[in-house]
């Protein structure tokens, strides 16, 4: 069983290298990382010449453009790496065979339904950035025929690497007497290693179709911060915990609008994939236990 990994070197790339399986589908597994510097998601010759030569069973597309904001400003930039590279290893594998897990994202809803959303709801982002990666699921879905190519959106990723949430508010945590933080955006965070567990999943039951992957329960921004600050400091990680001030979207202006409710069902998925989900508090919890793997941020 061959895998090909790009955005390797990511947040959830470096969960799923330390979470692979030595065998899937009773053979070794052969895992092909690809960070940027292997791989560059802008170059979709280049993705298709990855395919066709590793000719894998399996493509992992865990490489994304992620900066929500900056992606307001360089939209050609977000749909190269988040449309074109998926559609370029799409064509590849229809070529030689092989499957396809794109991770996409809850910000390609608009958040105005008031309830979680199924996988097949329909999409409406907001954002350059959710247009980028829902522009991404529509481009597998015409290349591949849906037998080969899974779609697992998750939201407000973060892990023990990389840039995210969760390492920018232990530093604000550290650094400030007062946080102010948005309570009107809900959702649920979700740590990169129950992410990984799920995609590997996806992979040795042969999952397909459009699936949706969290942590369990749900969270404002807000809460998300305040719970950090105090495990932080259970964790040992923070002498004390800051303040958190609740505020509005309206009085945090950001480049990128985002969905003020993206909440998604995952009821389907847990079941497809016999996987029990972690609260997500719990999940942070084990996160900043782990402390040594928490670098400066």
């Amino acid at each position: 069983m061959k895998v090909l990994l790009t955005g390797a070197a990511g947040q959830l790339g470096q969960a799923l290298q330390g979470q692979a399986p030595p065998r899937m589908a009773a053979a070794p597994l052969q895992l092909v990382c690809c960070s940027r510097a292997e791989l560059d998601l802008t170059d979709a010759e280049a993705c298709r010449r990855a395919v066709l030569e590793h000719r894998p069973d399996w493509v992992i597309n865990a490489g994304a453009f992620t900066a929500v904001d900056q992606a307001e400003s360089q939209p050609h930039l977000a749909h190269a790496v988040n449309a074109a590279a998926p559609a370029a290893l799409a064509q590849a594998l229809a070529q030689c065979g092989g499957r396809l897990l794109q991770l996409s994202t809850d910000f390609v809803f608009n958040g105005q339904q008031g309830t979680p959303y199924q996988p097949e709801d329909p999409l409406a982002p907001l954002s350059v950035y959710g247009a980028s990666k829902a522009a991404g699921e529509a481009a597998l879905a015409a290349q591949l025929p849906e037998p080969q190519w899974c779609i697992l959106r998750t939201s407000w990723l973060y892990g023990p690497v990389g840039s995210n949430f969760l390492r920018t508010m232990l530093r604000l945590h550290q650094q400030r007497q007062q946080i102010a933080v948005v309570a009107d955006q809900v959702g649920c965070p979700t740590a990169t290693a129950g992410l990984a567990q799920a995609c590997w999943r996806v992979v040795e039951l042969g999952v397909s179709g459009k699936h949706h992957w969290s942590d369990a329960g749900a969270a404002s921004w807000y809460d998300f911060a305040i719970a950090i600050g105090e495990l932080g400091v259970e964790a040992g990680l923070l002498e004390r915990a800051a303040a958190v001030r609740p505020i509005t979207t309206a009085e945090y202006p950001t480049p990128a609008q985002r969905p003020s409710y993206s909440l998604m069902d995952c009821t389907k998925t847990r079941a497809r994939l016999g996987l029990v989900p972690q609260h997500w508090r719990s999940a942070l919890a084990g996160v900043l236990i782990h402390r040594t793997a928490l670098q400066a941020p």
